[in-house]
């Protein structure tokens, strides 16, 4: 097997260094010409294992993207070596913290692109809209033309957005160049303003929008992530939580961990009234995913859910299916979720 599709796995349940203290946690992400990106994979994955980093690193020839997690001068040392990467040393990042592991794995992985928008002509390095720091936000999107568009995936829309906000209801990043292009003509004559988690995908989408002829589009800085970084409660215009692509789930204002659990069988985020459900059976669906599999699925994943259980029990921790929230969310082919950077 080509040492490209492994993903390197760290024991993290034995004697990692930072077992009993506050994990940091990095999202980040940087366009930039990478001439050989499968020889950054190898190095990068080197590097992060020698620094007890888990989480999830994208690298292609478009640049990297990714979100890391580990004690703070694990997380230190690893930002200080991908900022000596071609092109990176301005490399930005949003930071928060976990009480409890955000990833049990490690996992450095080549990508045809770090987001996946299928449109080889969009080039964030080129253009992108005009970018609108957290504090001036909420003015923008108050302005009767401007238009407020979430670029985000209905899995993440459905906890949590802007108020007044229009949903594209995609199941993938790939569709909303199609979502655009059937309703361009509700914008004409509209500002728009566009967000997502950490800002990733607005690069790109700004720019196709920017190549469609549009002439005055925004997207907010840092994103969502750093919006309820920085933006009083009492003052904010979101509502509801964030998802993010890491064990916690979700987010709220301030950054601290929101109330969601995530289904094992279809990664998509619950509330705790979810729980109640007839359709929830843990490990096995929700009432998102209870239609979309066989019984023949549920029966694997009722075995898989026997042996998780059965691991807890002797004190292991069961690597068997990846249970990692960013599991799907790593997929290219574009008919599961989206990495939105994890940023």
């Amino acid at each position: 097997m080509s040492s490209l599709s492994l993903c390197a796995i760290l024991p993290a349940w034995q004697g990692l260094p930072y077992a009993d203290t506050m994990y940091t946690i990095a999202a980040l992400y940087r366009f930039t010409p990478f001439e050989d990106p499968a020889a950054r994979v190898r190095e990068a994955r080197a590097v992060l294992q020698q620094h007890a980093i888990t989480g999830t690193l994208l690298f292609a020839r478009e640049g990297l993207n990714g979100t890391i997690a580990g004690t703070r001068a694990g997380i230190d040392a690893a930002l200080a070596y991908l900022r000596t990467l071609p092109g990176c040393a301005e490399l930005e990042h949003k930071e928060s913290t976990a009480a409890e592991r955000p990833f049990w794995k490690l996992k450095v992985r080549l990508k045809s692109e770090i987001v996946t928008m299928g449109q080889p002509d969009v080039d964030p390095t080129g253009s992108v809209g005009t970018y609108v720091p957290a504090t001036e936000w909420n003015a923008l999107i108050s302005a009767p033309d401007v238009a407020v568009i979430d670029t985000r995936n209905r899995y993440e829309t459905g906890i949590g957005t802007f108020e007044g906000a229009i949903d594209p209801e995609t199941d993938s990043f790939r569709e909303f160049p199609q979502w655009w292009q059937d309703n361009a003509a509700r914008f004409e004559g509209k500002r728009i303003a566009m967000f997502c988690t950490g800002g990733i995908r607005c690069e790109k989408s700004t720019n196709y929008l920017l190549s469609q002829g549009v002439k005055d589009v925004y997207h907010l800085q840092g994103g969502i992530l750093k919006y309820l970084e920085e933006m009083p409660e009492d003052d904010s215009k979101w509502s509801g939580s964030c998802f993010v692509f890491d064990e916690r789930v979700s987010v709220e204002h301030g950054l601290r961990e929101g109330v969601h659990s995530l289904c094992r069988a279809c990664r998509r985020p619950l509330h705790p009234d979810d729980l109640t459900r007839n359709t929830y059976e843990e490990g096995v669906s929700c009432h998102q995913c209870y239609a979309e599999t066989s019984d023949a699925d549920k029966a694997r994943f009722r075995e898989r859910q026997r042996q998780i259980a059965l691991a807890k029990a002797r004190g292991a921790r069961h690597l068997g299916p990846d249970t990692d929230t960013s599991t799907k969310a790593e997929t290219d082919n574009g008919t599961q979720k989206d990495v939105d950077s994890p940023v």
